[in-house]
């Protein structure tokens, strides 16, 4: 257990105790995307869903899920955030909505579920605000991108799997 950072003597969990670490800017960026098929992507294009704006929707339960990140994670620290930002791409060669969130905070402890959590919920919105046309839609590839800050130092997808032998 002492490899495990969530885990007390006693093997439970617990919160770390994050009150020693400097704080530094902190930012990740994190993407994920939704496959549909044709008609429900030139709907989302068109703003043709009978539900709204889907992206605007989408942006919005993005951003709110940011704030509640520490109350469906259990084990993240609430966090005093700088700046939020969600951007979305309609790749209509993949039938895809393409969604990216950046997250900042000046801080003791990273933003990396925070931004995680922003795409998943925009995922999810993506998903509900489109199942009436669609009902097999995808999520897929969620993943962190970047992170700067912190003891841990800086991380690119692209460079750790060059490093790891993968492209």
């Amino acid at each position: 257990m002492a490899d495990f950072t969530h885990f007390n003597e006693e093997g439970r969990a617990r919160m770390v105790d994050v009150g020693q670490k400097a704080e530094t800017e902190r930012t990740a960026v994190a993407a994920g995307r939704v496959l549909v098929n044709r008609e429900t992507f030139d709907k989302i294009k068109s703003g043709g869903m009978k539900k709204g704006d889907v992206l605007g929707t989408a942006q919005i339960a993005g951003i709110m899920a940011v704030k509640k990140t520490s109350e469906i994670v259990p084990m993240c620290h609430p966090l005093m955030l700088t700046g939020v930002d969600i951007a979305f791409g309609l790749n209509e060669a993949e039938l895809a909505v393409e969604i990216q969130a950046e997250v900042r905070c000046k801080g003791v402890t990273g933003v990396e579920m925070e931004a995680l959590t922003a795409v998943s919920a925009a995922a999810l919105t993506v998903y509900d605000m489109c199942k009436a046309v669609q009902k097999d839609m995808v999520i897929d590839g969620i993943c962190l991108l970047s992170k700067k800050g912190g003891k841990s130092g800086d991380f690119h997808r692209a460079q750790a799997a060059q490093k790891n032998g993968n492209s």
